[in-house]
């Protein structure tokens, strides 16, 4: 294993009953930007995602089109993988439930509880709803009798099926929860959770007999997993909780699931106590996120205003569309997204802030020293002031990054941007070209500029990871920018007598028809 401290973030697994909407490219992006500034930051990163493959719902929509489960699966979880590839998604693994590897892993845990007493045999007999796949008691139905989570109706079922003591381990969990006031981010979903505990837990219903699409019980091959007890262990599976111990030390317990505010319960009280029954450490935090909202309307395929990332990406670029979710939503909070304010990001702060200055100081470096740049003797006030903003911003935008707060992350990242702007205009190297006696000055203001764009690129690597890339390779830069560390952002890194490249542009502005 590496000597590197480890770090282990997860997405939830997602349901392939439809393609993915801009919801689920939000949550992936921000675990994929977490993941990719604690590899800069120089942890040893395991970063996972999947699919939720098992289930009614999904056997019930595979007869409908007239394949198998597997076969409806298979073409959905690809689309998954394509929206991954188009936006960046650096994975470590990509875990599907119907997977060999999982089944094994499911069938273990499953036995192991039921030998120690805390899974037992019964009747359920209640109220299920099957999008959601999601088991009520009457009394949490919201006001029309419906899902309290999706609001739709729920259907009363009768079956033979297997128990999980879940309450026996309430007080224990309740107690954790107070006792690691971190567990449970934001603030409000952990009194939620609270809440819910306090009303009572009862024992969970684990197996079902009504369908046969999902990993049958070891001991009894008529039932199969409840689709939520198969679905959380897929954390255990790719860190080797069955077949390699070391790894599994290494990586557990998770530092983040990182989930919709709408899944927080499986993921804190279901799962806290499986875990506990194994005798499991529990992850460091479960972090739920908040829902996006188009135009001011909560997206829902009812009011027909589900935004597709794919055509977004299509028509503005996987960079576009990540700097304005992880911009414009603060991480936690419901976030509005909508087409103007996402061109308008795109023409102020991606081609107007950054496009500007990249193009601006490469072509004076071209015009005024043949693209070689000296650091120069003339220092001024101005130059020490770049530098003393450069070093405050790096300090302020690593800390924001450790605490997840990733929207102010890049407004930090932006000032170091607008004050490299202002600093052209301070400078003024256009005047200082004319007049030989200020040479010195001029180098100094243009390695000022060149070292500035080194350290954004490295700072916005974590969100837009082609743009930093091309920004690198636009300076003139030849090192391999996968290697590139949180720590080469230090000031100074551009050597005497670099010879920058040529000049592209980063994002074409966007014009709005009147």
């Amino acid at each position: 294993m590496s000597e590197k401290t480890p770090f282990y973030i997860t997405t939830p697994i997602y349901y392939p009953s439809a393609k993915l909407h801009i919801g689920h490219a939000y949550c992936t992006t921000v675990a994929d930007t977490i993941a990719r500034f604690k590899r800069l930051a120089g942890y040893d990163v395991f970063f996972l995602t999947g699919s939720d493959e098992h289930g009614q719902k999904i056997q019930q929509a595979a007869e409908k089109e007239g394949v198998t489960p597997l076969q409806y699966v298979d073409r959905i979880v690809a689309g998954f993988q394509e929206l991954w590839r188009l936006l960046g998604i650096s994975y470590d693994d990509f875990i599907r439930t119907s997977e060999e590897r999982h089944y094994r892993l499911v069938q273990n845990i499953f036995q192991q509880i039921y030998d120690q007493g805390d899974i037992y045999k019964g009747e359920y007999k209640g109220l299920y709803c099957t999008p959601c796949e999601s088991y009520w008691t009457k009394l949490q139905l919201d006001e029309n009798g419906c899902c309290p989570d999706c609001h739709r109706p729920v259907q009363e079922v009768a079956e033979e099926a297997y128990f999980f003591r879940m309450s026996k381990y309430a007080d224990r969990l309740l107690a954790y929860i107070n006792e690691h006031p971190d567990f449970i981010q934001p603030v409000s979903r952990r009194n939620e959770m609270i809440a819910f505990i306090e009303q009572g837990l009862e024992d969970l219903c684990v197996s079902r007999t009504s369908f046969d699409w999902g990993i049958p019980v070891p001991f009894d091959q008529k039932h199969v997993v409840y689709v939520w007890f198969d679905a959380l262990t897929n954390y255990l599976t790719p860190i080797g909780y069955m077949d390699d111990k070391a790894k599994f030390n290494h990586y557990w317990p998770a530092d983040v699931h990182l989930v919709g505010k709408e899944i927080v319960r499986f993921h804190t009280i279901i799962w806290g106590c499986m875990l506990m029954a194994l005798g499991i450490d529990l992850p460091k935090k479960v972090y739920g996120h908040g829902w996006l909202i188009v135009d001011g309307a909560k997206m829902s395929k009812s009011v027909g205003n589900v935004v597709d990332p794919i055509a977004l990406i299509e028509e503005f670029g996987a960079d576009a569309v990540r700097y304005f979710l992880l911009r414009e939503i603060t991480l936690g909070q419901d976030g509005n997204i909508s087409r103007d304010t996402l061109i308008g990001r795109i023409n102020s702060d991606l081609a107007n802030d950054l496009g500007n200055l990249l193009h601006r100081t490469l072509s004076m470096a071209k015009k005024y020293r043949k693209g070689v740049i000296t650091k120069g003797a003339g220092r001024t006030d101005f130059d020490a002031a770049l530098e003393e903003m450069a070093a405050a911003t790096v300090k302020e935008y690593t800390e924001q990054m450790e605490q997840m707060e990733l929207s102010a992350a890049i407004k930090t990242a932006w000032t170091l941007i607008s004050r490299t702007n202002k600093y052209i205009d301070e400078t003024a190297p256009w005047t200082l070209a004319k007049d030989e006696a200020k040479a010195a000055e001029l180098d100094s203001v243009l390695y000022h500029l060149v070292e500035s764009l080194r350290v954004t690129s490295i700072l916005i690597s974590p969100f837009l990871p082609v743009t930093a890339r091309r920004i690198h390779e636009q300076l003139g830069f030849t090192s391999d920018f996968a290697e590139v560390q949180l720590s080469d952002a230090a000031w100074g890194g551009t050597e005497d007598g670099h010879i920058v490249g040529t000049a592209q542009q980063l994002f074409p502005r966007i014009e709005i028809e009147k």
